[in-house]
């Protein structure tokens, strides 16, 4: 592909160029210029000045022909300006404005659009446009379209919905706790659940070397393997140190499944890196098994605190945030990268692939299988959430809490 800056001074010499030079030197100029860029010069030099693609491999076979003498008096044949065949739009006046009805009317949603729930390809509006009486093909609708403005793109995440009054001032809260935390050294942790993933030979998005006509062979439909069933990698990301751990279920996601997560990340790494620690502040996002109105989440992180005598304080991204979390885009992205391309054939292969998962900017991981059983559907009564020590603080106490451990 040659690179849009390339195309651009190729536009700009030509139309520096253009008004002093003929027709057959403007065809050998543009495939002189594609010869130069090589693979891909012919569209690239066609799109940049709008020539057709024949006209420049007509040039490249020009310059390619021997020069044949010329007699001073032999008169140099140069079509009059203006020869040549007429454009569509030229003989139809109308298939412009047809095609622009076809376009627009879908863009806004309107019903009453021909194509509404169909593929703008240009072959279907190509079609679609014959089918009112306008000659064209589907090469001369794609160059109408760019002359109109448009191209082909796909769609943008941007779109967040409607966002809480109090966003912004929560991210800020989030922001001092953390720095806070650091800053004496206790440990910052940011917690998710990954994807669920099919387990055997699936598709996986991406790709990877292999040798040349040998892809892997994947099954065509995706219905679960009820014996393989799906993996559910739940992680903890450090976010002082860059490392994390990776507790890959095989029952449920339950708040149990989550805390039991956060209490192997502890016995595994968080001793051995803060060993005189006596809280931990746990980021997360409002909904799955660590949601902020989850009765059994805080239930489950009483007992952590209980067992290991740390103070647990837990901060909620604010609603509509979740792709924020720090570990969706430092370790969960990675770990996606890093298996592209290859199916997830079994969960010890899933398990390895997780744990080898690193980054140049020194990001580690150490993943383990759970098999435990994590039933749903335990209830939380009134008298179990009153019997927490819990703290609620003055901002947001539904987002922003501390589980304090009973001390015996």
């Amino acid at each position: 592909m040659i690179p849009a800056q390339v195309q651009q001074s190729v536009r700009k010499k030509f139309l520096d160029l253009k008004d002093e030079l003929d027709e057959r030197a403007r065809r050998l100029w543009a495939a002189t210029e594609a010869t130069a860029l090589g693979h891909g010069g012919i569209a690239a030099v066609a799109r940049a000045i709008g020539m057709s693609r024949t006209t420049i491999r007509q040039g490249v076979t020009e310059l390619k022909r021997p020069v044949r003498p010329q007699s001073s008096d032999e008169p140099r044949r140069i079509r009059r300006l203006g020869a040549g065949r007429k454009r569509r739009q030229d003989e139809d006046p109308e298939l412009v404005p047809a095609l622009e009805r076809l376009i627009e009317p879908t863009t806004r949603g309107d019903p009453e659009s021909p194509l509404r729930w169909t593929c703008k390809s240009t072959r279907k509006l190509a079609e679609e446009l014959r089918h009112q009486g306008h000659k064209t093909s589907h090469m001369g609708v794609s160059r109408l379209l760019h002359e109109l403005g448009f191209s082909l793109q796909g769609t943008r995440k941007t779109l967040e919905g409607k966002a809480h009054p109090d966003r912004d001032e929560q991210f800020h809260h989030i922001s001092e706790h953390v720095t806070d935390f650091q800053e004496r050294l206790q440990p910052v942790v940011s917690v998710d659940c990954k994807k669920k993933e099919l387990v055997g030979p699936y598709a996986n998005k991406g790709r990877e070397w292999q040798p040349k006509g040998t892809p892997e062979q994947v099954k065509v439909h995706d219905f679960i393997d009820r014996q393989l069933g799906k993996a559910i990698p739940y992680g903890v990301y450090d976010l002082t140190h860059n490392n994390g751990w990776v507790s890959v279920g095989v029952d449920r996601e339950t708040a149990q499944f989550a805390v039991e997560t956060l209490r192997r990340w502890w016995e595994e790494m968080g001793k051995r890196r803060y060993p005189n620690a006596t809280e931990v502040l746990i980021t997360a996002d409002g909904g799955g098994a660590n949601g902020s109105r989850l009765r059994l989440w805080k239930v489950e992180l009483q007992r952590f605190a209980n067992e290991t005598g740390l103070t647990v304080h837990v901060c909620h991204l604010p609603p509509g945030t979740s792709k924020w979390n720090k570990i969706e885009h430092r370790m969960f992205s990675h770990i996606s990268q890093n298996w592209r391309g290859r199916p997830l054939t079994s969960l010890s292969v899933i398990v390895s692939l997780i744990a080898n998962t690193t980054t140049r900017c020194g990001l580690q991981i150490e993943a383990e299988l759970d098999e435990n059983d994590y039933p749903k559907g335990i209830k939380i009564s009134n008298k179990e959430l009153g019997a927490l020590n819990l703290r609620r603080n003055e901002f947001h106490g539904d987002w922003n809490y501390a589980l304090l451990p009973w001390r015996k």
